[in-house]
Parts: C-alpha cells; structure tokens; sequence
C-alpha cells in the first residue's frame, strides 16, 4: 500500500492516524481549545495529528443552518491554527474554485462524500498538489471509489486518501459495513473511517440531522480492528450547545480514552 506522506509522519505507515476538531468553525475560542487538547492527548499517545474544521458546510438541511465564517476568514482561523500549535491541517471544498485558496493553508483537501463524484471538483483538487481525502458518497459501494482515484491520479496526484462514512439504509439512517475498509484498500491507498458521520442520522432531526454519539466508540474500534489505516472524529468542548453536527460529534474532555483503547487496538492488528 502506498504511504501517504505528510509533514514528518506518513499516513497508511505502522503508527495510527487521527483527523479530529469541531464540524464547522465557530469560534477561534473553540478552535484553539479544541486544537491544544487534541494535540496534547495525541502527542502523549503516540499519535499522528490531523486537526479538522470546515470554513463552510454547504450541505445543510435547511438554508438557515449554520454554515461557518466562509472561507476568507474560516482560511484565516485554520492558518491561525495551524501556527500556533504546528499542526497539519484538512478542511473540505464545495467548489473547484475553493481548492487552489484553500490548498494555502490546508494540508489535505477533503472531498464531501455527497460530492465524492464531481469529475470537476477533484480535479482542482488533485491540481493542488496536496493531499486529497475523497470521502465514499453514502450511495455508493466501496468498490466505485476505484474509478474516483483515477480521476485523482490521472490528473497528476498520487496523495490519496479514501474515507469511509456508511452507506445509506433506508430513510434518515446509515450502516457501516466494515468490508468497505479493505475493499477500499484494493486501490492502494490508505483507508479512514469517519467514526462520527458514521452514526448521523441524516436528516433525521426535521430541518437538521440527528446522530447517535452513544455508537461512536464501538464503530471506531470495529473500524481499527478491520484493518483501517486512519480514524476521523468531529470534536467539540461541548457538542450539545454545537452549531453543526452537535448530536453526533464527541466532547472533547472523553477522547482521551477512546484514542487510547484505538492505539492498542491499531498496535495489535500490526504486530506492534
């Protein structure tokens, strides 16, 4: 499989991964509590990094959904970020027109699973030169994110990473199935699994989604024992007040052991 190298670590190597931080960007209050926690835990673990927030999410339930600060300032936050506190960062594009100004700050370009297949929007993506999380549209079978990764490579890039977020079952529901993770891994390139969008309830709460926070820890355990080179978590210092994704993000003060149980699981299943 192939490494996926970033900053001084590699993602898919013998070390887990984590790509954690708040939904959307509230505050650089948030941000910043958020970052120093997470960096603190996993550096004492022995974990790779990846600090997550979205400038905008465009696909809410209703049009008065909180979105984020957009991305001139959202940019402004995650660079802010990523100073203080020498971290990577991954942040996700609704529009070919964002990649090459978020590809300034951000260190993996994320690809919306509801957008995994727009030919144009991976594309720019994959012109970045940065990495590119293509996250698996909950439509489709883990098998057709092959031909997204040749759009990816035949636009010139080879830092590819595949994520994971259920497949839709029925009306405001999703399941994991956990084959999609060494499926997924048949293209050679590292797997995530998005522990956290994984247990929503996509429009479930009327004019906003639900989620089930109670599942996240065992689909993340389930997830690193099928071989999952990678974890992905929504954060927050307090998800019930959140403005986004609240009812399926963690508190950040409980992740610490939940990484944990993740590291000796990751250990395990490589022999470490």
């Amino acid at each position: 499989m192939t490494k996926v190298k970033l900053k001084d670590f590699e993602i898919g190597s013998d070390k887990l991964t984590i790509l954690a931080g708040p939904c959307a960007i509230e505050s650089k209050d948030i941000l910043f509590m958020t970052a120093e926690k997470l960096k603190t835990i996993t550096k004492k673990l022995g974990i790779n990094f990846v600090f997550k927030s979205s400038f905008d999410k465009a696909n809410r339930s209703s049009i008065k959904s909180f979105r984020g600060p957009g991305i001139e300032k959202g940019l402004e936050l995650l660079n802010e970020v990523k100073k203080e506190f020498n971290v990577p960062i991954v942040t996700d594009i609704h529009e070919p027109s964002q990649a090459k100004i978020a590809a300034e700050v951000a260190d993996i370009i994320q690809i919306p699973a509801f957008l995994c297949r727009q030919t144009d929007l991976l594309v720019a993506a994959a012109k970045t030169e940065k990495i590119v999380n293509i996250k698996k549209g909950q439509f489709l079978a883990p098998a057709q994110m092959a031909p997204l990764v040749k759009k990816v490579e035949e636009s010139g890039n080879r830092n590819i990473l595949l994520t994971d977020r259920g497949v839709s079952f029925g009306y405001n529901n999703l399941v994991v199935d956990m084959r999609a993770i060494p499926i997924m891994q048949e293209t050679g390139y590292p797997v995530v699994f998005d522990a956290t969008h994984s247990v929503q309830l996509p429009g479930g709460a009327g004019e906003c989604s639900g989620g089930e926070r109670k599942y996240v820890a065992t689909l993340a355990k389930a997830a690193i024992a099928a071989g999952a080179d990678a974890l992905f978590f929504e954060v927050h210092p307090n998800p019930d007040k959140a403005l986004c994704d609240g009812p399926n993000m963690l508190f950040l003060d409980k992740t610490e052991d939940l990484f944990r149980t993740c590291n000796d699981i990751f250990k395990l299943v490589h022999g470490l």
